[in-house]
């Protein structure tokens, strides 16, 4: 889904809705434009302004969850395998080899995850057999003595705990905006924006104010888009802290 031409198209949809009401007004015979009507009118758009406001807040609030869970997933996944180096490190020299492996690995990882998510995970997943490699490794480690066992025990640990959270980022949905929604939410802030100019003259003033409020509402829909797609966009998790996690040995 492309926020800007997504939020865009909304955006011309209410600057629509604006010349519709305009519309209406010069078509529409003067007693519909009554006080009375007005009135009635201005009761039936405040409805639905707030219902419009209460979907808003719950799809920012739904967005902002979504892109939270995924960035606290992979500054999890940072950490453990900062923790897995430094148990390998205290481990013993027998270790190196996994340690040099990992470094190999952490790019093409990050490469693997963003690629995904910016696919929406249309792909099935599938295992990196690098990946599996250093899990194996871990485990075919010949500990000497108990705090060997302990450290290989944990490291070993760590693997499963980074390969849950890899597995958990792959099935998260980045698209946290059902399309229904924004349906019916471009329906309704047509509709508002229509009745702006149903009981106003359309001058400039006018309209460049009605058009700066329909560019505000367009930019909040973009924000929520945004934050939808954690791994694409201008908002976008940055894959830098994951590359950068290792320092050369």
């Amino acid at each position: 889904m492309n926020s800007i031409a997504l939020s865009g198209g909304i955006f011309l949809l209410m600057l629509a809705g604006i010349y519709l009401g305009s519309l209406l007004r010069n078509k529409l015979p003067q007693h519909h434009l009554s006080k009375d009507s007005q009135d009635v009118v201005r009761l039936g758009v405040g409805l639905i302004a707030t219902m419009a406001a209460l979907v808003v807040g719950l799809l920012i609030a739904s967005a902002k969850s979504s892109f939270d869970t995924q960035s606290g997933q992979v500054r999890q996944i940072t950490a453990d395998i900062i923790l897995l180096d430094m148990l390998l490190s205290q481990y013993g020299p027998e270790a190196q080899p996994i340690r040099e492996k990992i470094r190999v690995v952490i790019p093409q990882f990050a490469d693997r995850i963003w690629r995904e998510k910016a696919m929406a995970a249309k792909t099935p997943f599938e295992n990196n057999v690098n990946a599996e490699a250093i899990y194996l490794g871990v485990q075919a480690l010949s500990a000497k003595n108990d705090l060997q066992r302990s450290l290989q025990s944990r490291a070993a640990q760590i693997t499963t705990d980074i390969a849950q959270t890899r597995l958990l980022l792959f099935a998260e949905t980045d698209n946290s905006f059902p399309l229904p929604f924004l349906g019916v939410l471009t329906l309704w802030l047509v509709i508002i924006f229509a009745s702006f100019s149903l009981f106003s003259n359309l001058n400039m003033t006018v309209f460049g104010s009605l058009s700066l409020f329909a560019l505000s509402a367009s930019c909040a829909i973009f924000l929520i888009l945004e934050l939808g797609q954690p791994f694409t966009g201008i908002l976008a998790i940055s894959n830098e802290p994951l590359r950068n996690a290792l320092a050369p040995l």
